[in-house]
């Protein structure tokens, strides 16, 4: 079992659906109350790399993830390269979305398409909000994909919600480990 399939089981499932689909795309919603304020997920939230899966980044590597809070900032990952004796391979980067709206511990909004859907012409609005709770804070993860796509929309959807349920899940995990204290 993985780290992540263990810390997935450990913790309360999120609430998580694809909330519509159709010809022209899905939308996909992920909520969880975190046990922290909303100032807390928010750092947590900018800092990817702490709790973003390594199975879900071109790198193979979570630290290599950065997000820049600011419109127009770049939810990127680095793509280290490598050095042996026969070849030299340079690093590398990829851009998973852009920053659309950054609202410091209230929202969080991203255009770009995530993981396969980087390769197409749809796009992609994820839009991430924060609401203090009781029991800490309620996150909210909503995706919103629609254009041409050369995957079947039902399949799609259902892997992207699962991989947002899991990127969700880990955010969770690492502010109640304590990782964000």
């Amino acid at each position: 079992m993985s780290i992540l399939s263990a810390t997935l089981s450990a913790s309360p499932p999120a609430a998580a659906e694809v909330i519509a689909k159709d010809a022209n795309g899905f939308t996909t919603r992920n909520t969880q109350v975190i046990a922290a304020t909303p100032a807390q997920v928010w750092l947590a939230l900018i800092s990817p790399g702490k709790w973003w899966s390594d199975d879900h980044t071109w790198s193979g590597d979570a630290a290599n993830m950065t997000l820049i809070p600011q419109g127009g900032g770049c939810f990127c990952e680095t793509i280290p390269g490598t050095e042996d004796a026969d070849t030299v391979q340079p690093s590398g980067s990829a851009k998973h979305m852009e920053v659309m709206q950054a609202n410091p511990h209230k929202v969080l909004r991203m255009r770009g398409g995530l993981g396969p859907l980087q390769s197409e012409p749809a796009e992609g609005v994820l839009t991430i909000t924060m609401q203090p709770d009781e029991g800490g804070t309620k996150v909210v993860f909503e995706y919103v994909v629609g254009g041409p796509m050369r995957f079947e929309i039902p399949v799609i959807a259902l892997a992207v919600d699962g991989v947002l349920s899991q990127q969700l899940a880990g955010l969770k995990a690492y502010l109640e480990s304590g990782g964000a204290t």
